[in-house]
């Protein structure tokens, strides 16, 4: 069952809704590229959409009736958009979850050292990676430094064009013929992505018999800067990622390469969609876009945590059904959920890792993923026939352009998403999002229809009563 190119389908008008929303898309990963930053400019976007803190609705007492939006932040690094529908909470809410974190290298908390005239920062690489892939490339820093006295200090650099950028080096070919035997996991290992990200000593009188001069001059600059101190790296979440915005890709620019579509590419769409409901919808309608998704869905802000539960409490009780957790659970239960992750799309390249039928195809719309996971369908969610059969029908009934997929080969590798989590609560949920090439590498590509129909997708289902 072949799906149709979904660029076939469009008209003069369409296109240039397309090639819209992409360049948006593009300009918000090339501005966005950690958790932070994503969440940050969401809630920009959700408060000039009418949205309100439900910190501040909690504090006035405030009863949510059908079309107020709401917003939750955790921590700065996850968020939950709701927009009340006119339909009893307890019959269920539609629900889009994607996540905001991307693979990438965390500096340590003990990062600077000097060797040999040179000075690094140690990093801790986060998510799967192929680590040579980030060797020889661009770099640049971004994320928060906390300080003692209670001061978040921003850092972005490597993004301008008049910032310096960084880097990890690799060792010449002319010297390589011991690296070239080694396999492709210990060509670069973990302690070798140290970050080059300086050579001058610090040259001041008297400073002649400093130990480490190199090391000084970085200190220095990052005091004049940015007022932090070396211990200050113990209280600081500083992320490593591909420097430089997000580009068109073909002599066509039909595709976008950029850092961060996973899950960027499902999570901006998911928030457009989301905003883009002017007025109340038959079911209230949620977004969550989440945090730590690619170790493991772990932590504080990650999907295992009581977030989404909590903010689901608050939400019953603002909208007067009370503190106990029966009408929860009720609301939970008949739920459903689209779990807005990408999926891998087919490379003519590596033909021979998938399943060319059950294969996601780059231009061929919104992928859907009845269940992920990994040998023998190992830590899926797996959709029941009832739900795929209603998801089929609603993006069919708004000419959404979508085909359906598998992870590769059964016994090649797999993966997982945030959709077993929400399972666990009685929600029903499919995986479904945009095909990508070279998925967690540095940069990644997808294709422009993919982005606009993942778009559309969201919104068809935004719908469902």
């Amino acid at each position: 069952m072949e799906r149709p190119i979904a660029w076939k389908k469009y008209s003069a008008a369409q296109l240039a809704e397309l090639e819209g929303f992409a360049s948006d898309y593009a300009a918000f990963i090339s501005r966005n590229k950690t958790e932070r930053e994503c969440v940050a400019e969401a809630i920009e976007l959700a408060k000039a959409a009418g949205y309100r803190d439900i910190e501040d609705c909690i504090a006035e007492g405030a009863q949510l009736v059908a079309g107020d939006g709401i917003y939750a932040s955790n921590r700065g690094k996850s968020l939950i958009l709701v927009k009340i529908g006119r339909e009893d909470l307890t019959r269920g809410i539609n629900i889009l979850g994607a996540h905001i974190d991307s693979p990438r290298l965390d500096v340590k908390q003990n990062p600077a050292e000097e060797k040999n005239d040179l000075v690094y920062l140690d990093t801790h690489y986060y998510g799967g990676i192929k680590k040579y892939q980030w060797v020889t490339i661009p770099l640049a820093i971004h994320g928060v430094v906390a300080k003692k006295d209670g001061t978040v200090v921003p850092v972005v650099v490597g993004e301008d064009p008049a910032d310096p950028v960084f880097v990890v080096t690799d060792l010449l070919i002319h010297l390589a013929a011991e690296q070239l035997e080694k396999s492709g996991s210990k060509v670069i290992e973990g302690e070798m992505l140290d970050l080059l990200v300086g050579n001058k000593p610090l040259c001041i009188e008297g400073n002649d018999g400093e130990k480490n001069p190199v090391k000084s001059q970085l200190l220095a600059i990052l005091k004049e800067s940015y007022g932090i101190d070396e211990e200050d790296f113990l209280s600081a979440e500083l992320e490593v990622v591909p420097a430089g915005p997000a580009r068109d890709l073909g002599f066509d620019r039909s595709m976008i390469l950029g850092y961060g579509h996973d899950d960027r590419s499902c999570s901006y769409p998911s928030l457009k969609a989301q905003l883009a409901l002017d007025e109340a919808p038959v079911r209230t309608a949620l977004t969550i876009l989440v945090d730590k998704e690619e170790i493991g869905s772990v932590g504080a802000t990650g999907m295992q945590s009581h977030f989404f539960e909590n903010v689901i409490a608050e939400l019953m009780a603002l909208t007067g059904h009370g503190e106990g957790t029966l009408a929860m659970r009720r609301c939970l239960a008949n739920s459903d959920m689209l779990s807005s992750d990408v999926s891998a799309g087919y490379d003519p390249s590596f033909a021979s890792a998938f399943e060319p039928k059950n294969a996601a195809y780059l231009g061929r719309g919104l992928s859907f993923n009845k269940f992920t996971g990994r040998g023998g369908k190992g830590g899926s969610n797996d959709a029941d026939a009832e739900y795929v059969a209603r998801i089929r029908n609603v993006m069919d009934a708004h000419d959404v352009a979508w085909q359906t997929s598998e992870i590769g080969k059964v016994d090649q590798g797999g993966g997982g998403t945030i959709a077993y989590i929400l399972a666990n609560y009685g929600i029903r949920v499919i995986d479904c999002g945009v095909p990508v090439l070279s998925m967690h590498a540095p940069w990644e590509a997808i294709s422009k229809a993919d982005l606009y129909e993942a778009y559309r997708g969201y919104q068809a289902f935004l719908t469902l009563e």
